[in-house]
């Protein structure tokens, strides 16, 4: 009889133990996984106190015509320049290449970036930063602009996901150093996709 109680007792706190674990809130993967990436103290740029009732970003809804195909002109012969950040740091980058795409039924163009850290960093050699600026910054997303990561493809076209847009480091937290967006990069139009602008405590 005790080790019926026992076993009993054993499984009604299993069960809360897993009623209290929250899950990861999120409609799309990477919102999960960028989620319990900031809810993660070892992984976050969120400040303690903004952590501590963390229960997850808020987002644009998912919108497919935010996904687009991109054509890709290298310019590998591009200078490398001192890339200005919210700090006294600057980044090493180059313009990779000049991204040309539709969107909204518009022909738009980005500069894609190449740093020189990230070329030499494991995992990283292919590397490719877009940062970018559009008519949500500042009300309905970071004032400073957003940024999205990419891979070197093999052929000339690259997928463009803004659904995957994040805000900078210190969006969240002064004490980081994010590379400025440059003004060339402006999308004249509202990128409703990606991450919006966080609601600090």
């Amino acid at each position: 009889m005790r080790s019926y109680l026992l076993l009993v007792l054993l499984c009604v706190s299993i069960l809360s133990c897993a009623q209290d674990k929250t899950p990861i809130a999120g409609e799309t993967e990477f919102q999960k996984e960028i989620n319990s990436d900031y809810k993660d103290a070892t992984t976050s740029p969120l400040k303690d106190k903004d952590r501590k009732n963390f229960k997850g970003l808020d987002f644009f809804k998912f919108d497919s015509t935010f996904v687009v195909k991109t054509n890709l002109k290298r310019t590998l012969d591009s200078k490398w320049f001192k890339m200005q950040t919210t700090t006294s740091r600057v980044s090493d980058e180059r313009v990779y290449g000049v991204l040309t795409f539709k969107l909204k039924g518009k022909d738009y163009k980005l500069n894609v970036y190449q740093g020189k850290a990230s070329m030499k960093t494991e995992g990283y050699e292919d590397y490719l930063f877009l940062p970018f600026l559009d008519n949500t910054n500042g009300e309905h997303s970071y004032g400073g602009g957003r940024y999205i990561d990419l891979r070197i493809p093999e052929g000339d076209t690259i997928e463009i996901d803004f659904n995957k847009a994040y805000n900078p480091y210190c969006a969240y937290n002064e004490k980081y150093s994010c590379p400025i967006v440059p003004r060339e990069n402006y999308l004249d139009l509202e990128v409703k996709a990606g991450v919006k602008t966080f609601k600090k405590h």
